[in-house]
């Protein structure tokens, strides 16, 4: 079941159940899409206005590349069941069948996929919202900080989802790989969001 497409209230009352997925990583896709409307929404306030004709043009390919990026990380939350079930069926293999940890490590892998996507798909929205409020309209610059923070939460949830299991592979080389990549991400980007939010804030004198 794709759960973009139920109601809000759906999404949460399944979120709380004792369903295997949407889990973490489909609620860290959700409000990474949302953060990142967030950001699409000060260019949206801006493309029109006289006083910022001149990025306007700018503005105007970011919120076309913003559109797409909602939807991929929307894409997500259906992706991470997708890629999650596999390990949730592995775990129930018997502990004795010889072929039990081949799967697992398979399955593993796989999990952590989305979740790695979900990550990369945040640090460029966090990319994109600080054009947005570098540049665009002073009268909703709240609402860039507002998503670089949204998307800062949903990139950190996401980061979860890979190093629980990346905790359990055999292949430590591959492990180490997935957990260096997220961990470059998480620095980087959470410090990129901590200044967009430092520097809305200061602008209200705060």
């Amino acid at each position: 079941m794709d759960m973009t497409m139920e109601t809000c209230r759906k999404f949460v009352e399944v979120l709380a159940s004792d369903a295997p997925a949407p889990g973490g990583g489909g609620a860290a896709a959700l409000v990474g899409a949302i953060g990142t409307a967030l950001g699409n929404m000060v260019g949206s306030l801006t493309v029109g206005k006289k006083k910022y004709a001149d990025v306007e043009a700018e503005i105007i390919d970011l919120k076309a590349k913003c559109d797409a990026l909602q939807k991929e990380l929307l894409d997500q939350v259906e992706a991470d069941e997708v890629n999650f079930l596999p390990l949730a069926k592995a775990y129930g293999i018997p502990k004795d069948d010889p072929n039990r940890d081949k799967v697992m490590e398979e399955a593993t892998i796989i999990a952590c996929s989305t979740p790695i996507k979900i990550m990369e798909l945040c640090c460029q929205a966090i990319d994109y919202i600080k054009v947005f409020a570098d540049k665009g309209s002073r009268l909703a610059v709240s609402d860039a900080g507002c998503g670089a923070v949204i998307c800062k939460a949903a990139l950190q949830a996401a980061s979860l989802n890979v190093f629980i299991n990346t905790k359990s592979l055999k292949n430590r080389d591959v492990a180490e790989d997935m957990n260096r990549h997220a961990n470059v991400m998480l620095n980087k980007y959470g410090q990129l969001a901590d200044e967009i939010f430092n520097t809305v804030k200061a602008g209200f004198g705060q």
